[in-house]
């Protein structure tokens, strides 16, 4: 058989809950009444705190880590994800 370690299985957790908070986002945009989107909306919120408690029990073993990154770095990702946002509204506002 496949020897899985903790590791492995909190991999599988964490892909599998990733995976459900990306689903419920769209049957949030697609909820065709008040009633349906606010039960998705809470098992949306259920889900997405596990994927989080999750990564932080993954984190805190070690399973993941952060490098510290210089200021002009954090500049360069910010302005790269402001410009296209900025592009593709600028066409609703006139």
């Amino acid at each position: 058989g496949i020897n899985l370690n903790d590791r492995d299985y909190m991999n599988i957790m964490l892909s599998m809950e990733k995976s459900m908070v990306k689903n419920y986002a769209v049957c949030l945009t697609e909820a065709s009444n008040e009633f349906l989107h606010d039960n998705y909306l809470n098992m949306f919120d259920e889900v997405d705190d596990l994927q989080r408690r999750v990564f932080n029990a993954m984190f805190a073993r070690g399973f993941y880590s952060l490098d510290v990154a210089s200021s002009s770095l954090v500049s360069e990702k910010r302005n790269s994800f402001a410009f296209p946002f900025m592009v593709t509204f600028s066409y609703f506002i006139i």
